[in-house]
């Protein structure tokens, strides 16, 4: 059974003064300037004492927990922060409290388009993501949607910096739809407003993923509560943070040490799946064993690509879609990845063959 970590801080002003208080303390970035990193500098491998990563990564830090992999963190401390989602972590990264996060694509895009500059060091993605995608679309009891065609003229949860909203244009997109044939209501996909927005039938249709699915056909099925697959591809998830952690050479070197550890994790997981249920989606995550063994078949399964070129495909394909449906700015999304860490990744996915 995981240990709680020491209190979960729910609330993002809690958790940026506790973060900014360890920041002036450890030193941050700020105080790292003589040891500034050029963005085509090899990465290295000594971590200076005292140096501290500030992550957002609640399943990592999870399985680094449970499996004891986190008595290998030497030569440097993790702070870690109950952050995930582009609104908090984007938030955090300004008020310079985090080092890193875990999100899907979009963040990362949204992020550079309001000033926050960001790199990506991390990439993974689904075995199977047509057959077990990472969203459906939760269907609110009063509604009447059967199929993607059946979205027109509905009440539709939008968030445009994430990537439910992306999914959305994407979706519509498949069959035919524009914006002017629903109503996109803008909510920000945080916690359970998703959810509770479909439970009080604010909206017909929002995108729910995982746990938050299952939990909410789990409460309202009974009421009429469904969910419809989109078909779409929705499985890039990646870790990414301020450009000024990895111009930080303590950080980028502790945190190319933290990647090697994660590596091993994913690995342990893929070892260890029910001891992995029990400690994330039971303990941290509030469901129950059934409901998460389900997730973590399906949407839950990550693999690591030891090569990004696919990856990041994708990901400009979807910075197209955002670029010509919201009028963003265009950006070529290859100058996001710091692609140091593409090797580093894959030396340890190799070494733990």
């Amino acid at each position: 059974m995981i240990r709680p970590t020491p209190p979960r801080l729910t609330a993002i002003a809690a958790i940026l003064t506790t973060l900014l208080l360890g920041s002036t303390a450890c030193g941050g970035a700020e105080a790292t300037d003589a040891a500034k990193l050029a963005a085509d500098a090899e990465l290295p491998d000594q971590v200076p004492e005292g140096t501290v990563l500030r992550l957002g990564i609640p399943p990592v830090e999870v399985a680094l927990k449970e499996s004891g992999l986190i008595d290998e963190v030497e030569g440097y401390e993790i702070e870690w922060a109950n952050i995930s989602g582009g609104p908090k972590s984007i938030e955090a990264f300004r008020a310079g409290a985090l080092d890193a996060s875990y999100v899907a694509d979009i963040p990362p895009l949204f992020a550079t388009w309001t000033d926050t500059p960001v790199r990506i060091a991390a990439v993974t993605e689904n075995p199977d993501p047509l057959e077990d995608p990472i969203y459906e679309l939760g269907i609110a009891p009063e509604s009447k949607v059967e199929t993607l065609e059946d979205l027109k003229g509905k009440k539709i949860a939008y968030s445009p910096g994430q990537a439910q909203g992306a999914l959305v244009l994407k979706t519509l997109d498949s069959v035919g739809l524009t914006q002017d044939d629903v109503e996109l209501v803008e909510i920000q996909s945080v916690d359970d407003t998703y959810a509770n927005a479909l439970a009080s039938n604010q909206v017909d249709v929002a995108p729910l993923g995982g746990p938050q699915l299952t939990s909410y056909l789990a409460k309202y099925g009974r009421d009429g509560a469904t969910s419809v697959r989109t078909g779409i591809r929705d499985d890039a998830m990646l870790f990414y943070g301020p450009e000024e952690t990895f111009q930080d050479a303590a950080k980028a070197a502790a945190f190319k040490d933290f990647l090697g550890l994660w590596v091993k994790a994913e690995k342990w997981i893929d070892e260890h799946p029910d001891e992995w249920v029990q400690a994330y989606y039971v303990d941290h995550e509030g469901l129950t064993f059934e409901d998460g063994k389900a997730v973590y078949e399906t949407s839950g399964q990550r693999i690591i690509p030891e090569g990004w070129d696919e990856f990041i495909e994708r990901h400009q394909e979807t910075a197209d879609i955002l670029v010509k449906d919201q009028g963003q700015p265009e950006i070529d999304v290859e100058e996001l990845y710091d692609r140091r860490y593409e090797t580093v990744i894959a030396d340890a996915v190799q070494e733990g063959q």
